[in-house]
């Protein structure tokens, strides 16, 4: 099936449905945070925020299994959150402290955590989508039954990269879920101005990839939707698609003018705000009370206000070790001091151990 919204199935649970929208408001608020520390100047770089798409990240997220792997864009912060990595390493990584998730290496766009298995963070357009394929092959030749989760924007659908994943994803039949979080302007060209056919699960059913679109903003129809393509891929149905319908409430970055769409456009989206559409879903069916609401708050405030005072109380990584980790660390037997390192270094390039 192409081009047509999955609908949404029937009530969803009390519990689950305030977990999911706990999850949703976890992403906003460290978003919404990540920006204010940008403005302050304590993180660096580029920045690209998550919000008003957060349900494509709680949804998906919700229906994996903690040994499937997940590889995600560089507007990442909300599937790292989500996938078990801690708000406090994510803004420690964006303070560039060794606390962070890649030791302050990586930043914003590269976060990482093998624990999870979050294999970034990438900051190449279509970059992740290859290294999908591969943690998709390697399951496939160890007999594993994970499923390897890929998010990329609309744009990636330009580059070279996704037909050569999509087709090789197809014709090995690889455990791989391809999950297209398409906001309509990639960094800022419309859609309709970038490519000739827009109905971007058309082009991936051209592969023989099962397909379909789906409502981005609605976090029950995008679980319902992940559900569904997980539990076909780790059944051996090869490689599926999902064309995630959604809008970034925020420019592409903090440094983007955003001159390409209009106030209006925004605010009609934002009317169909994910967080508030599961609100109003769950209160109108007596799920959540006003009182729920304010606790939900109050327990992300505090969680997001604790991984602040982590960051800050991090630490910079030293001018010393800023050549380690070039070459890989084998076993404890080479200790850790920077001389003992940069000689192994030398010893595995095979340049010896004297002076170079």
């Amino acid at each position: 099936m192409t081009g047509t919204a999955v609908p949404r199935g029937g009530p969803v649970d009390a519990a689950h449905g305030r977990h999911l929208l706990l999850q949703m408001l976890r992403v906003r608020q460290l978003e919404e945070k990540c920006v204010e520390l940008y403005s302050a100047a304590k993180i660096r770089g580029f920045l690209h925020v998550y919000i008003g798409e957060e349900a494509v990240a709680a949804g998906v997220m919700a229906s994996l299994a903690p040994e499937d792997a997940v590889v995600a864009t560089y507007r990442e912060h909300g599937h790292a959150l989500l996938r078990g990595v801690s708000a406090g390493a994510i803004l420690a990584e964006m303070y560039g402290h060794v606390e962070g998730c890649c030791r302050g290496r990586g930043g914003s766009m590269h976060l990482f955590d093998a624990a999870t298995r979050f294999f970034g963070g990438n900051a190449i357009v279509a970059g992740g989508l290859p290294l999908a394929v591969g943690l998709a092959l390697a399951d496939k030749m160890a007999g594993r039954s994970n499923v390897t989760v890929c998010f990329f924007g609309e744009g990636a659908v330009a580059e070279g990269a996704f037909h050569e994943s999509l087709n090789l994803a197809a014709l090995w039949q690889l455990p791989v879920l391809f999950c297209c979080e398409n906001n309509l302007y990639a960094m800022g060209t419309a859609l309709v101005r970038s490519e000739s056919q827009t109905d971007i699960a058309l082009k991936a059913a051209a592969y023989e990839i099962p397909a379909w679109a789906v409502d981005g903003m609605d976090v029950l129809a995008v679980q319902e939707a992940a559900r569904r393509a997980v539990d076909a891929v780790r059944s051996g149905g090869g490689p599926h698609f999902l064309e995630l319908r959604t809008y970034r409430f925020r420019a592409h970055s903090m440094f983007d003018p955003e001159r390409y769409r209009t106030k209006e456009e925004v605010a009609r989206w934002m009317e169909r705000d994910p967080i508030m559409l599961l609100r109003a879903t769950l209160e109108a069916a007596g799920q959540l009370s006003a009182a729920d609401w304010e606790q939900l708050q109050a327990d992300v405030q505090a969680e997001v206000a604790a991984a602040v005072d982590f960051a800050e109380a991090g630490t910079p990584e030293p001018v010393e070790e800023l050549t380690r980790f070039v070459y890989s660390e084998r076993g404890g037997d080479e200790g850790t001091d920077t001389a003992t390192r940069s000689a192994a270094a030398r010893r595995r390039a095979g340049k010896g151990t004297g002076t170079p």
